[in-house]
């Protein structure tokens, strides 16, 4: 049994990787990455290296060859990523793969996200393939909230415009060791795994900050007009602001509301404390 992991040597993709590592013999794991020379320490490991690049549909027929299993982690380039996801299909199709993981949103084909669209469109075509499939709707990574946690740190108040909406953060290992037991598992064909951490507010979250740092959190709630604006004043980058906002607003409507407890199923255990994470990140 072959199995591949695309992205592997980005922040989700390595520790796919290093958890399939202990599961599975390294001849049995390869990976598909845009530059290979960025992989070298997982040929050092014994790890098949192929170059794979999301743009270059020949490249992803050559790099899936003699693919068994596959983990297709969703595209990091937001504008062309539905197109990037349809040309690894097609390569695993091609080639025969027997199944197809595939790093999704949370309740993805519902969701109301800016995210949602893209996913949508790659649930649907991993179906149509006909493909036995896994979906990993992975929540919200905390570790998306690193800059906000260094900036109470240093001060500042958590600001926020996503009012009482909850969100079911958890991390990034956890999500990637989920997917790895997938990857290296059995039953799991057809199956679609929401994959949240026990939801909670903006201000549970801070209260879980401030029990970290060892002092309260001072919450400021606002406006999206206003937390774009703060984002802009804090030097954010000017055409990410909608996107932030964006997700705030997401939040508020519920779109990352997720009850599961498929996260623990998946990895015989509970998730990390987001306390023990949040430690690491701060």
């Amino acid at each position: 049994m072959k199995i591949l992991v695309t992205g592997a040597t980005g922040a989700l993709g390595s520790i796919v990787v290093e958890t399939l590592l202990k599961l599975v013999p390294a001849a049995n794991v390869a990976v598909s990455v845009r530059d290979p020379q960025k992989a070298e320490h997982w040929k050092a490991q014994g790890v098949d290296v192929r170059h794979g690049d999301f743009n270059d549909p020949e490249s992803l027929l050559t790099a899936f060859q003699g693919i068994d299993r596959l983990l297709l982690i969703s595209s990091s380039e937001l504008q062309n990523r539905a197109v990037q996801h349809k040309n690894a299909i097609h390569a695993a199709k091609a080639n025969g793969a027997r199944f197809l993981a595939y790093t999704s949103l949370a309740d993805a084909q519902e969701s109301g996200l800016s995210l949602a669209p893209d996913h949508q469109a790659t649930e649907v075509a991993i179906r149509e393939s006909g493909i036995p499939y896994a979906f990993l709707r992975n929540n919200w990574y905390l570790e998306n909230e690193a800059g906000s946690f260094q900036a109470v740190k240093n001060g500042a108040p958590w600001i926020t415009s996503a009012g009482a909406g909850k969100v079911g953060w958890a991390a990034r290992r956890d999500y990637a060791e989920a997917a790895a037991q997938v990857l290296a598992g059995e039953g799991h064909e057809n199956a679609v795994y929401e994959l949240s951490g026990p939801p909670l507010t903006q201000a549970e979250l801070a209260s879980i900050l401030g029990t970290v740092l060892n002092r309260e959190v001072a919450l400021q709630q606002v406006d999206d007009e206003t937390y774009g604006s703060i984002m802009s004043g804090a030097g954010v980058p000017v055409g990410i602001i909608p996107f932030l906002v964006s997700i705030q607003r997401g939040i508020r409507e519920g779109d990352l509301d997720i009850v599961s407890d498929d996260f623990e199923r998946l990895l015989g255990r509970p998730v990390t404390p987001l306390a023990d994470v949040i430690r690491q990140l701060v």
